[in-house]
């Protein structure tokens, strides 16, 4: 319980400057100057007001200096991060396989939201993405590098033959971030890659369903989200979710 409640506290604080990510990065502003301040009035936001989640609710959502609204998505996803990361404690695993799916989880919270708002995948998160697992994985579970390896370059090269296949429906972002899932979760980046296909077809049969073929076929839909989902159902189930392909799928 000590470790989940710290893995909650933990990921708060990070959820919080995983916001500063989400909108500095596509921006191209440094992530560290200036500090943390109003959009609106420009007031720097002040230690006091920086806590995660507590700020936003004793300030009622607005700035302290000109009483501009703030944003939903600031607790918002400081809450998202701290429940999966808890989330990923709980789900257990040996400490190398937890250390991973936190480092995983905080890296695809703000490529998911970054690929909804501007359909891109930053390379910067990606490039460090894989160089986290890379370094983790060599540290806490060498044996397992090399399955991990051989993941990585199975669902980079299978996303790049569709985007070759399809260059309009699959973008190179996708393909280095299912690189990187195969990097973190191994084996399990082939139902976690099961399971975003399938998310993203139901997806787009709803659009469908609702704004008819001729304009869904003209609405971009990033599928990075659809591949964070299937990543976030592998880091959760684990172990059952690979037998059940394998017994399913490769019997």
């Amino acid at each position: 319980m000590e470790t989940a409640t710290f893995a909650g506290v933990f990921g708060a604080m990070i959820g919080s400057f995983l916001n500063v990510v989400v909108y500095r990065l596509p921006r191209r502003e440094s992530l560290v100057r200036p500090a943390s301040h109003c959009p609106s009035c420009g007031a720097g936001v002040k230690p006091y007001d920086n806590v995660p989640l507590l700020s936003w609710l004793l300030l009622r959502g607005r700035c302290r200096s000109c009483s501009a609204p703030i944003s939903k998505r600031y607790p918002l996803v400081e809450a998202l991060t701290a429940l999966l990361c808890v989330g990923a404690v709980l789900a257990g695993g040996s400490s190398a396989t937890i250390v991973l799916n936190v480092a995983f989880i905080l890296l695809l919270v703000p490529i998911a939201l970054i690929d909804v708002e501007h359909r891109i995948i930053p390379n910067r998160l990606t490039a460090l993405g894989a160089i986290l697992a890379l370094a983790i994985g060599t540290a806490l579970d060498p044996s397992g590098e090399p399955a991990r390896l051989i993941a990585g370059v199975a669902a980079g090269g299978a996303l790049l033959l569709a985007a070759l296949a399809y260059p309009g429906g699959m973008g190179m972002g996708d393909v280095k971030l299912a690189g990187v899932m195969g990097l973190f979760l191994g084996s399990a980046v082939a139902p976690a890659m099961l399971v975003a296909l399938f998310a993203g077809v139901l997806f787009g049969a709803l659009v469908v369903a609702r704004k008819g073929a001729r304009v869904a076929r003209k609405t971009a839909v990033p599928f990075g989200p659809f591949l964070a989902f299937g990543s976030l159902v592998a880091v959760f189930t684990g172990e059952p979710l690979v037998n059940l392909y394998t017994t399913h799928f490769l019997n």
